[in-house]
């Protein structure tokens, strides 16, 4: 799928690492390292602005290596860039270890995937259907 796309960044275009990835990576474009300290948040400038077809969404995630090495991930995750939006991309990223971790120039910092949604249509009840689940939430189906 065509997908319009401006690159305001010194980086090339967000793209996939292998031929069968779900998510393309994005990289931080930024002028200098931004340190993050532990538990601190920064919104990260990609450089990148999208226009979405109608239909679709581009969600924002981490980046598994990232998170499983640094602690560092997307806060809001996923994060939704909805059809409508014109602005550029950015990441909203957290550090989650007990270590400064600092976001360099060009680094991937996230991906984004393509994603089709629904549009809902409410249909108003008083009562909803029976299920095997009924109402049960947390931890109603056990821990192991």
């Amino acid at each position: 799928m065509k997908v319009r796309v401006i690159n305001r960044s010194a980086c090339a275009l967000p793209s996939y690492s292998t031929e069968l990835s779900a998510g393309m990576d994005v990289r931080a474009d930024i002028p200098e390292a931004v340190v993050l300290a532990p538990l601190q948040r920064a919104i990260v400038p990609t450089g990148i602005f999208l226009e979405i077809p109608a239909g679709f969404e581009v969600q924002v995630r981490p980046r598994s290596g990232l998170a499983a090495k640094h602690g560092i991930t997307v806060l809001n995750s996923p994060g939704t860039i909805d059809a409508d939006y014109r602005g550029e991309l950015k990441v909203i990223l957290v550090n989650l270890s007990s270590e400064p971790f600092a976001v360099e120039p060009g680094e991937r910092i996230a991906q984004i995937v393509l994603a089709k949604h629904e549009v809902i249509e409410w249909e108003e009840a008083t009562e909803l259907s029976e299920s095997g689940r009924g109402a049960g939430g947390f931890g109603s189906t056990g821990v192991k």
